[in-house]
């Protein structure tokens, strides 16, 4: 369900209406059945909503949209933060990655959520993916958890390896192994969902022109350069540091598969410039998939109609496809 005063319903909504064009998998919501109700009424949309269950969902969905009701009626206030259904966000998110485990549905697509909404009840994670984190390793402990966000579009992917810390943290966080950490997750999920069976990495600098040989900043020497060192002795085919402001250039993007940059707008500023409305969030990492829409709740769009669904149709597609590599 995601953020439920943001465009989040109204991208499910408008999604299931264009589902043929979209050329979408089927999928259910885990959310408040009365709360898309009344945004479908809002947006005009005379759609069919049902309250199944998630066994039922799949056969449903040509028909109606398959809603499976997670925690308690909710408002529909479009674009008005409200602390008291934060609970049902978290409820929802914890319920999609419950039916994954259980077998029920084959991947987990997530709605942009409010952070800052969910801190002031207790939500103690620093956004999606480190919650979800948390979410697998309580449900699958016999297996290695540490999400990586990616952003994936048509023409790049990227990886940031510090995601949100502030930027004054950014050089003391980095270390050698946490560089090759990141690394070695994505190469792995490259290979193993994505179908590269040798991917190459383009590690990006921490400094401008990557240290300029130490005289802007020695952390490109003493941190990325080992680690890049590392990853070639295990057979990944990593090269860098790069100087980031050369990287992303339509011929320099031919020499590499996924870029890894220091810090979150290092790399998601392209990604976002080249790709905004088909680029995917894809938590690599996880032993199920999860994608979402490259964008957050949007509240001033929420209940008008206007709001994109590229993304999101988008992330419903590579989801499927991740769940079926075959697909790719």
């Amino acid at each position: 369900m995601g953020e439920p005063a943001g465009i989040g319903p109204d991208l499910t909504l408008l999604a299931w209406a264009n589902r043929k064009a979209l050329r979408l998998p089927p999928f259910y919501v885990r959310g408040d059945m009365a709360l898309f109700s009344e945004r479908a009424h809002t947006l005009g949309l005379g759609l069919r909503l049902e309250d199944v269950s998630p066994e039922d969902a799949s056969s449903r969905f040509s028909k109606a949209l398959p809603i499976v009701q997670t925690g308690p009626a909710l408002l529909d206030r479009p674009g008005e933060e409200q602390a008291e259904t934060a609970p049902s966000v978290v409820a929802s998110i914890e319920a999609c990655v419950e039916d994954v485990r259980k077998g029920l549905a084959t991947g987990v697509v997530t709605n942009p959520i409010n952070k800052a909404a969910l801190y002031r009840t207790g939500f103690s994670h620093p956004g999606h993916t480190e919650f979800l984190g948390a979410l697998a390793r309580k449900y699958w402990p016999e297996l290695p958890c540490e999400p990586v966000m990616m952003i994936a579009g048509p023409e790049l992917m990227v990886v940031p390896v510090t995601i949100h810390i502030p930027l004054k943290d950014v050089p003391e966080t980095l270390t050698e192994d946490l560089i090759v950490k990141i690394a070695e997750i994505t190469a792995h999920d490259l290979q193993k969902r994505f179908g590269y069976p040798n991917p190459r990495l383009a590690i990006c600098g921490l400094n401008p022109h990557a240290g300029e040989h130490g005289t802007m900043g020695t952390e490109d020497m003493d941190v990325i350069v080992p680690a890049v060192t590392r990853l070639r002795a295990e057979g990944i085919l990593a090269s860098g540091p790069h100087s980031a402001d050369t990287l992303f250039h339509p011929p320099a993007r031919k020499d590499y598969d996924c870029v890894l940059g220091m810090y979150h707008d290092q790399v998601l500023i392209p990604a976002k410039t080249i790709g905004f409305d088909e680029s995917v969030n894809v938590t690599l990492g996880l032993p199920f998939v999860r994608t979402s829409p490259d964008h957050g709740t949007a509240y001033g769009l929420a209940g008008t109609g206007t709001a994109r669904v590229d993304s999101f149709a988008a992330a419903l597609r590579m989801a499927n496809a991740l769940a079926n590599p075959e697909r790719l």
